[in-house]
């Protein structure tokens, strides 16, 4: 149950950024908590003006899919609170530095235990798999959540077209790594490039999104432009940016933040409010756009979904 001397999220230092203060000079001190907080309420909107998203990209009937009634955040709260290491540690300012980020020409790689790797070209592969519109809840590790509406399609489908064989049973995610677009990748704060995974039967959930677009628009830079991953009953950081390799193999990949600190995150990382963060809880979070908090949902409120993934698991263990 979190305690009235929990701390906000907006007062949390990341760990990375602790321990990379300690060789490092990243410049600055926290922000006032209470100017934290107000930007909580109303983010500052420099954003990159939008795009539509092309109409040969766009499913024409959307496939349904644990629908929610929250309401969802604006535009401006999703594009200008960010995590994303790789562009910059303030959320505040991920917006700015991604700002002028090339996203073409981009490809995606799907390799490993599959009968037909390939090679994408991105724009080929949004019109072989046309988006859908997927409304749903997302839950930062540091407390905070957004409801967001993705434009994605279910990673199954291209999982499904590339034919894993029988000895695979993971999935693996790499982001890109060029330090030119991405600045943060030329320091040591994390080992780039970003790596995430997931076991096969969960990326195979229809839940699981490719997403490269939200609120009908092409996603933007610091959401994770151009490709993106979307697990909707675990914490955000599961869901890597910025993609340009896919792998299957048959042992659990490496993750940044599991290989960086195992004992604050887990490789299952599932929404789960009775396992407390080691510094602080995980009973409540707070709502972008909210005043006060909320009770956590367990797998974010998905549970009817995929509980039935994890039968069995003890989820203290496998957290």
């Amino acid at each position: 149950m979190a305690k009235r001397s929990d701390p906000k999220p907006s007062e949390i230092t990341p760990k990375a950024l602790f321990y990379a203060r300690r060789g490092l000079i990243l410049g600055g001190t926290a922000a006032l908590t209470g100017l934290a907080y107000k930007k909580l309420l109303a983010p500052n909107p420099k954003v990159r003006p939008s795009t539509p998203l092309a109409p040969e990209i766009v499913a024409a009937a959307p496939a349904p899919a644990a629908t929610i009634s929250d309401k969802k955040n604006t535009y401006e709260e999703i594009t200008n609170y960010n995590n994303f290491y790789e562009l910059s540690t303030s959320k505040y300012a991920v917006a700015e530095v991604a700002a002028k980020f090339v996203t073409r020409p981009w490809t995606v790689t799907v390799e490993g235990l599959c009968r037909r790797p390939k090679v994408y070209d991105l724009d080929e592969l949004l019109k072989k798999f046309p988006l859908e519109e997927r409304v749903y809840r997302m839950r930062c590790v540091e407390a905070w959540s957004m409801v967001i509406p993705w434009n994605g399609f279910p990673l199954a489908r291209l999982l499904a077209e590339v034919e894993p064989l029988g000895s695979a049973k993971y999935v693996a995610f790499e982001t890109l790594f060029d330090p030119k677009r991405m600045p943060n990748q030329g320091s040591p704060l994390l080992a780039w490039p970003y790596r995430e995974g997931l076991r096969l039967d969960e990326a195979m959930h229809p839940l699981v999104l490719l997403a490269a677009g939200l609120y009908g628009e092409t996603m933007p830079p610091q959401n994770g432009a151009p490709i993106r991953l979307v697990v909707p009953w675990k914490y955000g950081f599961k869901g890597a940016k910025s993609i340009v390799k896919i792998r299957l193999v048959e042992t659990q990949p490496e993750s940044t933040w599991n290989r960086f600190a195992p004992d604050e995150y887990g490789f299952y990382c599932n929404v789960n409010p009775e396992v407390d963060h080691p510094r602080w809880s995980q009973a409540t979070e707070r709502r972008i756009g909210e005043i006060g908090k909320r009770p956590t949902l367990p797998f974010n409120g998905y549970g009817a979904e995929v509980a039935s993934l994890y039968a069995g698991m003890d989820l203290r263990k496998y957290f």
